[in-house]
């Protein structure tokens, strides 16, 4: 089977699925990118040498081949290219096709109303959904948009981002992350940005260390907030019980999450998915996560596999970190739950399996075969953003 993917440029996120696929027997793959990467997003560290990944093509380089690989590939995945040029000839052509997406509505669902908005829906989803088309929803919320405007009905899929998954034995993780001086450790890792909330992480602080908890924080990530949240941290008086490391390459990022007890992702409705919630799941930490972002609902089961809060309430999400640091046996169970999650169910080898054979029932006529389980590729539901 030859399998196509195209987006705009690939990342640190996107390697580990098309690798995935290429270890599955015979599958070929080709990765297509149809425009270099900012400067910005590579001096973050999304920045990857395509000269190092012989499956990637280059469409800015080598456009006749990468066209002509777009129509013949018995499977083709269309991420996000703002090129519809290159996608509508592969729409079109009757052979089966995944269109992968964050929300389109996530700054609110009430634009749908845009009639302008509304003809290229119309163009570039809804005029496809009696055909092989189908939606791989890179987030919780996004059936729901997609809902909205009544495209691919019955065909949307749960799907996401796979960082890549590293494997630990469970004992082995909870001696990283004894602390003889019973000190719990929280991590925040993003962008200081408004919707990442980074104000919550240093307000919680300052709760558990008003409730008499004996806790540090480690902020991870610079951007244009990064200079108000220490001037936060001064007012609080927290300073010396915070530490702001400024932009991490994602190999430290991981080694901080294997120290951590708790990490904090309070991310709002803006955030489409969040691949750091499966990093941290995956190093066993006890996560504690807005219900808000993409992948939430899709990773976190509450109270089993994480901590929820809800409705961006700052009163709930510091009751439930609260409460981590109180069930130190239910917080490491909770973590331990966690990696088992991105272990069996969450992790690129899974979700290459489950979209192959997802393929190769709809080549063998079965129609769609959902994954079970709520999987990747398992049937994506509509759930309204709160």
């Amino acid at each position: 089977m030859r399998v196509t993917l195209v987006s705009n440029y690939i990342n640190h996120h996107q390697i580990p699925f098309c690798e995935a696929l290429m270890r599955q027997a015979d599958t070929e793959v080709t990765f297509i990118q149809t425009m270099p990467m900012e400067e910005e997003r590579t001096a973050m560290g999304w920045g990857v040498d395509v000269k190092t990944l012989p499956y990637v093509k280059l469409f800015y380089e080598r456009e006749s081949e990468c066209r002509a690989l777009i129509a013949e590939s018995d499977v083709v995945i269309l991420g996000w290219t703002d090129r519809f040029d290159i996608e509508k000839e592969r729409l079109e052509s009757g052979k089966l096709t995944f269109r992968l997406s964050e929300r389109i509505y996530r700054e609110g669902q009430w634009k749908m109303i845009s009639p302008r908005g509304l003809i290229r829906k119309y163009k570039e989803h809804f005029r496809y959904r009696k055909t092989p088309v189908y939606l791989l929803c890179a987030g919780a919320y996004v059936a729901s948009d997609f809902h909205l405007i009544r495209s691919y009905p019955d065909k949307m899929l749960r799907f996401g981002y796979f960082p890549p998954f590293l494997e630990y034995d469970e004992a082995a993780v909870t001696k990283m992350k004894s602390a003889p001086d019973g000190t719990v450790r929280m991590l925040f890792a993003s962008r200081m940005l408004s919707l990442k909330r980074p104000d919550y992480a240093i307000r919680v602080l300052k709760s558990c260390l008003d409730a008499g908890f004996k806790t540090h924080l480690d902020m991870v990530g610079d951007g244009p907030l990064l200079e108000e949240m220490k001037a936060l941290a001064s007012e609080l008086q927290v300073t010396d019980a915070v530490t702001f490391h400024g932009m991490l390459p994602p190999k430290e990022v991981r080694n901080m999450m294997e120290q951590a007890h708790i990490f904090l992702f309070p991310s709002n409705g803006l955030e489409g998915w969040g691949a750091v919630v499966n990093e941290a799941m995956n190093a066993a930490c006890l996560v504690v996560a807005s219900n808000e972002a993409g992948a939430v609902p899709y990773l976190l089961r509450e109270g089993r596999n994480g901590l929820i809060f809800h409705d961006g309430s700052f009163t709930d999400f510091a009751e439930q970190v609260k409460y981590g640091m109180v069930h130190e046996d239910e917080r490491d169970a909770i973590g331990r739950a966690a990696y088992r999650t991105i272990a069996k169910h969450w992790n690129a080898e899974k979700a290459a399996e489950n979209f192959l054979r997802f393929c190769n029932d709809c080549f063998a006529g079965k129609g769609a075969q959902f994954a079970a389980g709520g999987e990747p590729m398992s049937k994506a539901h509509v759930l309204r953003p709160e």
